[in-house]
Order: C-alpha cells, then sequence, then structure tokens
C-alpha cells in the first residue's frame, strides 16, 4: 500500500541481553520473528573488531542478512569529541571520525549512519563543529548512497535551535544525504517507572526531568517532516492488553501519517531490563503499531 510504513528493529532494545544471553544471530531471529524487515545497530557494540571487521564476520554478517531476510537499515556511531581529555576533536579529526563510520556503514550494507556528535549542554545543543564534520563528508555520502542523520532525542524538543541547526545546514547546502531522526521519546507525555534496571525514585526525576516526558505535540512532526529521514520508535512499556504506558500512539501515528512519512519504524525498547524482557516488548510494540497503522488506513481515526 503507498504510504505504508516499513518495520524494523534496533539491537539497542535488547542492550543487557545481548552479548550475555543474546547473540548476533539471536538477534537477527527475534528481531525477523516479528515480522520486521529492517536491523539497526549500533556500530561499536554489534560489529566485531570495529571499525575494521574482518573477512569472517563480513562473511557472518551477510550471512544472516541473507538467512533472516532482513536489511540493514541504520547503523549508530558517535563522534568522540573528548576522546582526549586535554582537547576537543580538531575538524580534521572529527571528520575522518565520521569518513570511517560512513565507509563502515556502506561496507555492510546500510542507507542511514546517525551520528552522535558530543554537546555542550543538558538539551543536546552539538559541539560547534559538528557542521564542518558533516559538510566535510556530503560528496562522499552522495558516492556511497548513505544518509547522515543526527537524531532529535529528550530533552530536545522539535522547535529547538538544534532542530533549526540541522534544517538550516540541509537548506544551505541542499543536500539529499543529510536529514533528521525522529526518536519518538519525544513525545512522551506520562513518567517512566524505570531507567534501566532501576526503578526511578523522586531523586532522580529532579536532576532528570525528562524521565517525566518532554510531551512534544505530535502535530509538530509536520513542521519538519519533509526533513525527516528515519524514526526511531522508541518506548518503555507496553501492557498485556497492547496499551503503551508512555507514548501516545494514535496522534503519533496519525501525524507520522499525514505527513506521507513511508521509511521505517525502528524499534527502540528503553524500558525495565529484567532479562528477555525486550524481546516480549518489541513484539508488542510490532503488533501494536501494525493494528494503529491498519486503523488508521481504515479510517478508524484521523
Amino acid at each position: 500500500m503507498p504510504g505504508s510504513f516499513k518495520y524494523g528493529v534496533s539491537t539497542y532494545s535488547y542492550v543487557d541481553d545481548y552479548g550475555s544471553v543474546m547473540t548476533l544471530e539471536d538477534a537477527f531471529d527475534h528481531i525477523a520473528d516479528t515480522g520486521a524487515t529492517g536491523i539497526e545497530i549500533l556500530g561499536e557494540g554489534q560489529i566485531e573488531g570495529y571499525p575494521n571487521p574482518s573477512s569472517e564476520f563480513l562473511d557472518r554478517w551477510f550471512g544472516l542478512l541473507d538467512k533472516y531476510k532482513l536489511e540493514p537499515t541504520n547503523m549508530c556511531s558517535w563522534v568522540d569529541m573528548r576522546i582526549t581529555l586535554g582537547r576537543n576533536l580538531t575538524v580534521e579529526e572529527g571528520a575522518a571520525e565520521l569518513e570511517r563510520d560512513l565507509r563502515l556503514a556502506h561496507q555492510l550494507g546500510f542507507k542511514f549512519l546517525r551520528p552522535k556528535f558530543g554537546v555542550l549542554s543538558h538539551d543536546l545543543i552539538p559541539e560547534p563543529q559538528w557542521e564542518a564534520y558533516a559538510e566535510r563528508n556530503l560528496d562522499l555520502a552522495h558516492k556511497l548512497g548513505v544518509v547522515i542523520c543526527p537524531e532529535i532525542h529528550a530533552p530536545t524538543p522539535i522547535k529547538h535551535e538544534v532542530v533549526d541547526g540541522y534544517i538550516n545546514f540541509i537548506e544551505r547546502t541542499g543536500t539529499r544525504n543529510f536529514g533528521l531522526m525522529i526518536d519518538t521519546g519525544i513525545f512522551q507525555d506520562r513518567p517512566l517507572t524505570h531507567w534501566g534496571s532501576h526503578q526511578i525514585n523522586e531523586e532522580a526525576r529532579k536532576h532528570m526531568e525528562f524521565l517525566n516526558g518532554i510531551k512534544v505535540p505530535p502535530e509538530h512532526f509536520l513542521d519538519v517532516a519533509q526533513y525527516v529521514v528515519f524514526i526511531q520508535a522508541k518506548f518503555h512499556d507496553i501492557d498485556e492488553n497492547l496499551e503503551d504506558q508512555n507514548i501516545p500512539w494514535q496522534p503519533v501515528i496519525s501525524a507520522i501519517k499525514r505527513s506521507g512519512y513511508s521509511g521505517y519504524l525502528s524499534s527502540e525498547y528503553e524500558g525495565w531490563r529484567a532479562p528477555w524482557r525486550s524481546i516480549d516488548q518489541v513484539r508488542r510494540q510490532h503488533v501494536l503499531l501494525r493494528k494503529m497503522e491498519r486503523e488508521y488506513d481504515e479510517g478508524k481515526f484521523a
């Protein structure tokens, strides 16, 4: 159906299980079992020998893609501006880190690369040299067919100077190889109960107010939709009745559908890290999101 979403899963969803009770192939198996067609990874977390994987790893990677009929979607990476304590990266060094990960993403078949730039503030204003890192790599990104997409993540809302800066960069350069990744955690409108493996207490809430949700109105998505190339479907807890306890999916899906977006919704579970819980939670989200999309298409909500 034209305008239908594609569904994927980020291996970050399984972060505490991965490497302890879950292998790379286990992750592929669980992702394919949801009916998803895309796999998203953390470069440093899932690529053995990062940033120089062996031929044995590459053979296994492409063998798993073929076996489970998945396509690589987005590779998450980091530009480590404080990799040395005495100084920040130079423009040349930062651009080289981004180039390294672009080439690696392409080698593994990914079409999107999310670089996490260093930040200067609680609301995630990136270091000022991010623009130079990215601009020096636009020609390479075009050649490789990879889109660089920094993430809009709580506590940064859509109407913010961070987003404005990325959009201004896109407009100034005219590039098609730089876009926005939206993390749906920005739409969270009810407080979290757990953060990782810990129950959240009131003291933690005082220091991390975003745990209560920054409550971005889903309608704001329409203001930036033309620049959005990838969506991480962040969530924290879906109950046995398939009701999300934190994200208001009906208005979120409505806004995304009305925008005409037809790319990936890539599940990113970030809830209570009890063993194996993530597997069931990701399955629940895929049932919920498909149900929401179907009901929207049937006109059951607008």
